[in-house]
């Protein structure tokens, strides 16, 4: 094993040579679990048990048993979800101890010990019998640089089933990621089940047909689209991610992206200004003028609505609720008697106020509901609510602005991290949008602008990586575009890099090579780095490729 192939880089590796000695996995390596550790149990056998072919039955803390403990020591040097692996019998005489600040940091240390078993270590069962499995004698150690390491996953434009959710949980998990943004609605679709309201998954779950390519494409898929999370689909979900330790954030997106929930319930809609009725769910993209009106009746409705998704997504799991607030336009507002009596009834000085005033609403909503809301930077438009977060998409400045005024902020820079924008020029990738991002580019993202104050600099959480689905119509299309880059970003959320133009790309991509043996076990169709294969193209198809390099605003 290539101890120079892990991805994310730890932040230590200690060997006594350049040639360290092995130590063997067998057929009576036992599983000890301490205290604080047990539900780690039935994880590393379902993976790297079921890769192994071993059954790594209970026992105690012996020389040819793997340990899982959590160590105060380990928190206070790496923090909760840091850890250290040992395979030298340096701390302990077992075959494998990995000591994590929290059950969190046994399980990325788990990561480590699957990657240093070698890429069949990523399969679901083992490619021959007793073969022997060995591990360098080595001591890692480990943290994470930042707290939020997310990605997140639109299954509104194209749906996603649950057993596909659940593949990803498993991916990100296996890259150290510990967020996993779930955009659960928007104009094409509704995708949660909502027991008090029927109608939205009913029919704002489903569309007639869809564009095929970008907006301006002239090819249509004439086949209805969609599908929905029941509620039990919800739970298995937010189950299975947090015995991965990986936090839910649902997001509902008001008061823009809402026309799915007016063609089910037309009354949430500006029905002085069009006849909301007639309305379906969207079939195309881009920016929707229908909007939700600023009523008494939609606060009630989404009020209903979030009750549910809190009883779904408890607190422990999702303390972030994401509720959107991008690409709200204003027009129907602007002509609304309805919503221009509400401007002058609450004294506001103009539609965007209207927006922030919805916004800070679901804010104090939230809040003494004991969570926390998070919106895309529209949401600092009209000012922001005291204590939302920001998700930083349109670049780093609205980012910086809230940091600066004492807000907490994800950077997720569409010019940097947007897996939907393309991995290369030229002709042959499929459906091309947005500006050429290759695994190099995202490699050298750097989520805290150099210019904020160390105070400031606090305010940014993290960073995440963002998939809009417009032009992945199944999950191969999503593999395509989301790896091998994730792998890049993985390591740009958790590692500890020197600056961008400073980051040995040479040798992460050295790196890769091994990586994409794993990625190949796990069965993901990623992008080849020679470039797409033929079944992974889509000739005539149009995109929305923008040429030059990206503003770094």
């Amino acid at each position: 094993m290539d101890l120079d192939s892990l991805i994310p880089a730890p932040t230590t590796i200690r060997t006594d040579g350049p040639a360290p000695a092995h130590r063997r996995l067998a057929p009576h390596t036992t599983l000890h679990t301490a205290p604080g550790t047990e539900a780690l149990a039935s994880l590393l056998r379902g993976t790297i048990g079921a890769a192994t072919g071993l059954a790594l039955p209970d026992g105690d803390a012996e020389p040819h048993s793997i340990v899982l403990r959590v160590s105060p020591e380990v928190a206070g040097r790496h923090g909760p979800e840091g850890y250290r692996l040992s395979t030298d019998g340096s701390v302990d005489d077992v075959a494998v101890l990995i000591e994590g600040g929290t059950a969190a940091g046994v399980f990325r240390g788990m990561q480590t010990l699957r990657q240093l078993l070698g890429p069949d270590a990523f399969r679901r069962a083992p490619l021959e019998s007793g073969r022997a499995w060995e591990l360098p004698e080595v001591t890692v150690e480990d943290g994470p640089r930042f707290g939020w390491r997310g990605l997140m996953l639109d299954v509104s434009r194209h749906f996603m089933p649950k057993d596909g959710v659940l593949r990803y949980l498993d991916l990100i998990a296996a890259h150290k990621l510990n967020v996993f943004h779930f955009h659960l609605t928007d104009d094409q679709g509704w995708r949660i089940e909502i027991k008090r309201y029927p109608k939205l998954t009913e029919v704002g779950a489903w569309r007639s047909r869809t564009k095929w390519g970008h907006r301006a494409s002239p090819l249509w898929d004439e086949k209805p689209h969609g599908g929905y999370y029941t509620q039990d689909d919800i739970r298995e979900i937010v189950a299975y991610a947090a015995e991965r330790h990986i936090r839910v954030v649902p997001e509902i997106d008001i008061p823009g992206h809402s026309q799915a929930a007016i063609a089910a319930y037309p009354e949430l809609g500006n029905t002085d200004v069009i006849d909301t009725a007639s309305l379906a769910v969207w079939d195309t993209w881009g920016v929707n003028p229908n909007v939700l009106a600023p009523t008494d009746n939609t606060l009630r409705f989404y009020e209903g609505v979030l009750e549910e998704v809190l009883e779904l997504f408890p607190e422990d799991t999702s303390p972030f609720i994401h509720i959107g607030g991008d690409e709200c336009p204003k027009e129907q507002w602007q002509k609304s008697d309805v919503a221009q009596s509400r401007i002058r009834e609450l004294g506001l000085a103009g539609e965007n106020e209207l927006q922030s005033w919805i916004i800070r609403h679901f804010d104090t909503w939230l809040s003494v509901r004991g969570r926390r809301l998070i919106g895309w930077d529209e949401i600092l438009e009209g000012g922001l609510a005291p204590g939302a977060a920001v998700s930083s998409w349109r670049g780093y400045g609205a980012g910086i602005a809230a940091a600066e005024a004492g807000h907490d902020v994800v950077m997720c820079p569409e010019q940097h991290v947007y897996l939907d924008h393309r991995q290369a020029g030229g002709e042959n990738e499929p459906m091309p949008i947005g500006y050429v991002r290759t695994l190099e580019d995202v490699y050298r993202f750097e989520p805290v602008p150099p210019r904020l104050t160390p105070e400031a600099a606090a305010r940014v959480l993290g960073a995440q990586a963002n998939v809009w689905t417009e032009v992945m119509e199944n999950q191969a299309r999503v593999d395509y575009q989301v790896f091998p880059r994730l792998a890049a970003f993985a390591e740009v959320a958790w590692s500890a890099l020197p600056a961008p133009a400073d980051r040995d790309f040479a040798a992460f991509e050295r790196r890769m090579t091994a990586h994409y043996r794993r990625l190949d076990a796990l069965g993901v169709d990623y992008r080849p780095p020679t470039g797409p294969l033929p079944w992974q193209q889509r000739p005539g198809v149009i995109g929305r490729p923008i040429e030059g390099a990206p503003p770094n605003r």
